[in-house]
């Protein structure tokens, strides 16, 4: 049977999603748990490989196995074996069909930023950080352009190692919620450190060091080394993952510290 799991965790001990030879990534924790309430190895596949220190509210795996468990267990039972930073949220069997990365529509992730000239304290390694108060306007007018489909070239890490740079971006968005700036992207998929070097680029505009403007340019001539340099993992959030309503999969709960994409 096919499990499907809904996991938030808090990305900073860890060195990334997938698999580490030292087994410090969250995939490793969360397979080894797993398989104990299994009692056999279990390998897992998820919406969303994110980086070390990068968070997640609402990441979603599925994994196959012939052990019969009550979805109650494979939560209460699984969170037992892990780290405390990492929790299964729900457990729902899915039909076959049901695929975590292949099967997703959409996925949203946002960016929580601190302007302000001392660095955070208690939002340390949950919020980026830059030291004075951005124009946050000029930045949702510079995002506007990320929307459709698109070469992000200029967002690409060197080390991705998609085949295209082409993605299709349903909703990019800056806006301050309360003392804090929240920048949000949905789109089909990511390229490997594309939202990171968007806010780069984003927080450039926002100082005034570039026009809005400024990313329509990139996005033209298609050189990442135009663009700002990669923004620090701290205040990433993967936010939502979208799938087939059919499959009648639970909602995530709210994150405290940003608004529901």
């Amino acid at each position: 049977m096919r499990i499907a799991l809904g996991l938030e965790y808090d990305g900073a001990p860890f060195c990334g999603w997938q698999h580490q030879p030292g087994g410090c990534a969250v995939q490793d924790h969360l397979e080894s748990a797993l398989s104990a309430i299994a009692a056999s190895p279990v390998d897992t596949v998820a919406a969303g490989r994110t980086d070390a220190g990068v968070h997640a509210r609402a990441q979603v795996v599925h994994f196959d196995t012939a052990v019969e468990r009550e979805e109650v267990s494979w939560v209460r039972g699984t969170n037992s074996a892990l780290p405390a930073a990492i929790r299964v949220l729900w457990a729902r069997r899915v039909p076959e069909s049901f695929h975590a990365r292949f099967g997703a529509r959409s996925r949203t992730y946002q960016y929580l930023l601190v302007d302000d000239p001392v660095a955070p304290g208690i939002l340390k390694a949950k919020a980026g950080w830059f030291h004075r108060r951005l124009d946050v306007a000029a930045m949702h007018e510079a995002a506007r352009c990320l929307v459709g489909e698109r070469d992000f070239s200029a967002f690409r890490d060197a080390q991705c190692q998609a085949r295209s740079p082409v993605r299709i971006v349903h909703e990019a968005k800056v806006e301050r919620v309360g003392s804090l700036v929240v920048a949000t992207v949905r789109a089909n998929a990511f390229l490997h450190h594309m939202v990171r070097n968007l806010v780069g680029s984003l927080v450039y505009v926002g100082a005034g060091r570039q026009p809005a403007t400024w990313l329509a340019e990139l996005l033209d001539r298609r050189d990442r080394r135009e663009a700002a340099p990669t923004f620090a993992p701290d205040g990433l959030y993967l936010s939502a993952i979208e799938y087939d309503p059919a499959f009648g999969l639970p909602a995530f709960r709210p994150n405290p510290l940003l608004p529901s994409p």
